[in-house]
């Protein structure tokens, strides 16, 4: 078995929100912010103690197919919605991927193509 066979998606997902959601926004300081976000409008995730969003990673592929862990977020047990903001160089990427663990559903992915 591979790794990438217990990952998670949107196709996998209930009624509690689990799969990150990437957006790129405009910093006025350094550039560019990553924002990594898992929220959901009509059943959020739950994030209580028995039940909670435990880390975010985020990884980039660059142009030439190189991969690059760009950092972990540590976050669980919380009672907020999990949310991360990396202040990244995106001109040399192509592609963000995120994984976000939940201590009861697994690993969960998503990716945006820049």
């Amino acid at each position: 078995m591979r790794f990438g066979e217990v990952l998670k998606t949107k196709a996998n997902e209930g009624k509690e929100k689990h799969v990150p959601v990437i957006e790129i926004q405009r910093c006025a300081e350094c550039g560019e912010d990553v924002v990594v976000t898992i929220v959901g409008k009509e059943t959020p995730h739950p994030n209580t103690t028995e039940h909670h969003i435990k880390w975010i990673q985020l990884y980039g592929l660059k142009k030439d197919n190189q991969l690059l862990h760009l950092g972990t977020f540590g976050l669980g047990p919380v009672y907020t919605a999990p949310e991360v903001t990396a202040h990244l160089k995106t001109a040399e990427l192509k592609t963000i991927f995120a994984l976000a663990y939940c201590n009861i559903h697994g690993v969960w992915e998503n990716s945006l193509e820049i």
